[in-house]
C-alpha cells in the first residue's frame, strides 16, 4: 500500500508534461465528485493541482514527536554557542522548553511568538560565529520545526 499524502508532504511529480520530476509541497487535499484525491502543490511560488495517482511521497510532514526531538536537539546544543550573551543564554533553552510545550497543544500564537524569538536569537549567534560545527545540528533541526509549524497550524 502506498503511503498517504498529506499537507506539508514533499512530493515528486510523475505525470508527464510540463511539470514531470519536479518536487514540491503539498498545500491542500480534497476528493472532487468521483472520490478522487486531489493534491494541490506549491511548486515555487505557483500551485497546481494534480491527482494523487500521479504524485509520489518523498517525504513525510514531521510528526509532533520528531519536532519535540528536534527541540531537544537543539536544547543540547544551546551551552555550545560561545557568543551568546547572558541573557540569551538564559532566554533561549528555556524559550525552547516552552515552545515544547506549546507544541502538543497546537496553539498557533504562542508556538509561532516562541519559534520567531528562538529564531531571531539564532541569526543574531550565527552573525558572530557562522563557521562553527554546532550549527550542523541546530539548523536542519530548525528547519524541521519551521517546516511543521508552516504546515500544521
Amino acid at each position: 500500500m502506498k503511503d498517504r499524502i498529506d499537507k506539508g508532504d514533499i512530493v515528486l511529480i510523475n505525470k508527464s508534461g510540463k511539470y514531470h520530476k519536479q518536487v514540491g509541497e503539498v498545500s491542500e487535499v480534497d476528493y472532487n465528485s468521483f472520490l478522487v484525491k486531489i493534491v494541490r502543490i506549491k511548486l515555487g511560488d505557483q500551485e497546481e493541482t494534480f491527482e494523487e495517482k500521479d504524485l509520489q511521497l518523498k517525504t513525510k510532514k514531521p510528526n509532533i514527536e520528531e519536532i519535540i526531538a528536534s527541540i531537544d536537539k537543539i536544547i543540547e546544543q544551546v551551552d555550545q554557542i560561545p557568543n551568546l550573551p547572558t541573557r540569551e543564554k538564559v532566554e533561549l533553552p528555556n524559550r525552547l522548553k516552552y515552545l515544547k510545550l506549546d507544541i502538543p497543544k497546537l496553539d498557533k500564537q504562542l508556538i509561532q511568538k516562541n519559534f520567531y524569538s528562538i529564531d531571531k536569537i539564532f541569526t543574531v549567534a550565527r552573525e558572530a560565529d557562522l563557521s562553527a560545527n554546532f550549527w550542523q545540528k541546530i539548523d536542519p533541526n530548525l528547519e524541521k520545526i519551521s517546516w511543521w509549524i508552516r504546515t500544521s497550524l
